[in-house]
């Protein structure tokens, strides 16, 4: 080997090349000068030379220097680049990243670019073809694209695409993001100028595929997927409902945020989500959470706002909606990092007019306090504020009175509103007072409350009786309230009575 060679070249400190100083300077121009100097500066036979800048070096392997020299070829070889196959295509761009800047520089990234989108023209239903000529085929002005279609048929070779995803979604899905970025900004779709569906889903699947791997994870920063990610929430909300479910949508928003997209395109996507809240389901809406916390209440947050804010919400879609989040309420009442806070934003985001009844509320009230065993009585009476007590049912207003971790006047409270469920011109009615100011009155509800409360019916003045002890409960609550706040005690001291059930 020695023999053969008396030149060594570095290369950015990286690899090392031996090569024959007589053939080198005869075809480059520029390393024959560096070779003279060291020459010159050295005296000795074997040179070594270090070159840190490469590529970009300009090394004079012109026409001049040596016919049929390496520039030559070079333009030559990539000339024909529209007549390589595909995978040639994409290996050559991929094998751009490396050296993007200088590859991107000298043309050559978007010349691998139109010979791609040709191939994918030629070979699919999507044609890209030149804004400043339609008619015009030859590779020479393949720039400047934009989208149309044909009824070009694909071959048997290449898969055949769906209305969801095209034969190149995975090839393309392995090009770094730069390059795909350049792909999108050749067709004149990238950012706010993206309007296509076929382009928004390629992102989409993009996207998902960087979320998913591991390798590319390791090659690029989530950062360097940004402006992709914009662009695909763009398209996104343009196509809108048209193209998309609710949990479609969710599941888009799932995987754009993880790359960091700007926040007014994010909220344009929650927005388009929260309008058609009433199309999702309790499991569309359990989204991991952050900072210890099970779920992401403050996007359900979000959407709910969203939607109550939509224009031309029917009481239809409002109650339904209703529906899914007092089954989202009881599913993250049992979470300990979940603030009273938060729990009460999310009752209370709905208008009265959503819910027919407040039993679903209640349920995940006591849940919540279940689960949170170290509840002052003043913040089970905050979770209970949630509550509009003339719409719960009596079964569960029966069923709340008799519950020991409701706090009593929250069931004197309930109770009590049941008096407008009940017709004044019944009959039967009791109305015992114990001051000039404040009142119980308690109504035979006809046949329902009867047949539910037999033995109510059956002995008046047993039930007259309960309803008094219980006033004397409330009576003495109010005496102890400020000993009960300062002790912090869930049960009135002293006695240790317990509320009297009422049947």
């Amino acid at each position: 080997m020695p023999e053969f060679y008396d030149l060594q070249i570095h290369i950015n400190g990286e690899q090392k090349f031996f090569l024959n100083e007589k053939i080198v300077s005869k075809y480059s121009a520029r390393l024959k000068k560096m070779i003279d100097q060291e020459k010159r500066r050295t005296k000795t036979k074997k040179l070594g030379i270090e070159i840190d800048d490469f590529p970009g070096v300009f090394l004079g392997m012109t026409e001049k220097v040596s016919t049929c020299n390496l520039l030559q070829q070079t333009e030559t070889f990539l000339a024909g680049m529209f007549y390589w196959s595909w995978i040639d295509i994409l290996v050559c761009l991929k094998s751009c990243f490396p050296i993007f800047a200088h590859a991107d520089s000298s043309g050559l990234v978007q010349k691998l670019i139109s010979a791609l989108l040709l191939k994918i023209a030629q070979n699919s239903d999507t044609n890209f073809i030149t804004s400043s000529s339609s008619s015009s085929s030859s590779p020479e002005t393949a720039s400047g694209y934009r989208l149309s279609s044909s009824s070009k048929s694909t071959p048997d070779l290449i898969k055949s695409s769906s209305s969801s995803k095209a034969w190149w979604f995975e090839d393309l899905a392995v090009l770094p993001p730069n390059i795909i970025e350049k792909v999108i900004q050749s067709l004149g779709a990238y950012g706010p100028d993206n309007n296509s569906l076929i382009l928004t889903r390629f992102l989409l699947h993009y996207l998902k595929t960087a979320a998913q791997s591991k390798a590319i994870n390791q090659l690029y920063s989530k950062c360097e997927y940004g402006g992709l990610a914009d662009t695909a929430i763009h398209g996104v909300v343009t196509v809108g409902k048209e193209a998309f479910s609710c949990r479609g949508l969710l599941w888009i928003l799932r995987i754009v945020s993880g790359f960091g997209p700007n926040k007014d395109y994010k909220v344009g996507l929650e927005k388009l989500i929260g309008g058609m809240l009433d199309q999702a389901t309790l499991d569309d809406l359990l989204v991991s959470g952050h900072d210890r916390a099970v779920y992401d209440v403050n996007l359900v947050l979000r959407l709910i706002r969203a939607f109550v804010n939509s224009d031309g919400i029917s009481i239809h879609k409002m109650k339904k909606v209703g529906r899914l989040i007092d089954k989202y309420l009881g599913e993250i009442s049992p979470d300990q990092n979940l603030k009273i806070s938060k729990f009460l934003g999310v009752a209370e985001s709905l208008p009265d007019s959503a819910r027919d009844r407040f039993d679903g509320v209640y349920r995940a009230v006591d849940i919540y306090i279940q689960s949170h065993v170290s509840l002052s009585i003043e913040e089970r009476s905050r979770l209970c504020g949630c509550l509009n007590y003339e719409k719960l049912s009596l079964a569960v207003c029966k069923e709340l009175a008799k519950n020991p971790r409701i706090p009593p006047r929250i069931a004197v409270q309930a109770l009590i509103s049941q008096q407008s469920k009940v017709p004044k011109e019944l009959d039967y009615c009791y109305n015992l007072s114990t001051s000039s100011t404040t009142q119980m009155v308690l109504y035979d509800d006809g046949e329902n409350f009867l047949e539910e409360n037999e033995d109510m019916r059956q002995n008046l003045t047993r039930m007259q009786w309960r309803v008094v002890e219980l006033e004397k409960v409330c009576r003495e609550m109010k005496g102890h309230m400020s000993k009960l706040v300062r002790h912090n005690v869930p049960t009135i001291p002293s006695h240790n009575r317990t509320l009297p059930k009422l049947c």
